[in-house]
């Protein structure tokens, strides 16, 4: 028996990386889930199989997050396949440079609409979906909400806004449905990024090493096992989200 038994969630970005293990991880506690991509179809289906091969239903739903229809046509589908949604991860987000000379408006809308506005509606459509009790969102923010980062200006405010996002919609949402985040610092690393760079990364944590995908997992798992919490963002970052003064 695990401990999701019964429950049906929505993981957002689901097809790969961070948001594929939540999905798997939520699947072996005993979810079915609702798979959710963009572009990445095989990858989607292969989450898909993979949780079937777990003993878990689980189907793959298409949605461009910075189209509003759409963000309103998964968790309708979702529901309508599945019926009652118990949780929701808000997991996909765009990661884009961008500094004050160079961010252009078509990044900056791109960014808050996927990262910010997105995860408010799905949470919004998710809320307004049933009245029961006992309900989770779990959305994924990050050690930019916490840190400046003068060369991700869009993606860090989006960050920020999503630690802001959770404390009002834990006040908006309860009793019936908890709302919490998890802040992941250095877990992956970025896509192409050089051994510089990742080196540099590292020596702003202050427990001077990578964290694993499996420290967010037990985050986004103690969060919708939770019966008492809401309104917390867990920094799950080896410390660098705290900033020290020098003098």
């Amino acid at each position: 028996m695990g401990r999701l038994d019964g429950k049906t969630a929505v993981v957002t970005g689901a097809s790969d990386r961070l948001g594929r293990a939540i999905a798997q991880a939520l699947a072996r506690e005993g979810a079915n889930i609702v798979v959710h991509y963009n572009s990445s179809e095989q990858k989607a289906q292969d989450t898909v199989k993979s949780i079937h091969e777990l003993g878990r239903n689980a189907m793959a739903i298409q949605a461009d997050l910075s189209d509003l229809d759409q963000v309103f046509v998964l968790i309708d589908e979702a529901t309508s396949h599945f019926g009652r949604l118990s949780i929701l991860v808000n997991d996909a987000a765009l990661f884009e440079r961008g500094g004050v000379a160079d961010t252009t408006p078509a990044s900056w809308d791109r960014q808050f609409a996927v990262n910010l506005r997105a995860p408010f509606f799905l949470s919004q459509r998710f809320f307004l979906s049933s009245h029961d009790a006992g309900r989770h969102i779990v959305n994924l923010a990050g050690v930019r909400g916490f840190r400046t980062d003068p060369g991700r200006i869009a993606y860090s405010l989006t960050k920020a806004g999503i630690a802001k996002l959770t404390q009002t919609l834990a006040l908006a949402c309860a009793p019936n449905v908890m709302v919490n985040a998890v802040a992941p610092g250095a877990i992956l690393p970025p896509a192409g990024a050089s051994e510089k760079t990742l080196d540099a990364l590292i020596d702003h944590v202050p427990l001077h090493r990578w964290g694993g995908v499996n420290d967010i997992i037990q985050a986004v798992l103690y969060l919708v096992t939770s019966s008492y919490l809401t309104g917390v963002v867990i920094p799950v970052t080896g410390g660098s989200h705290v900033e020290a003064f020098d003098v």
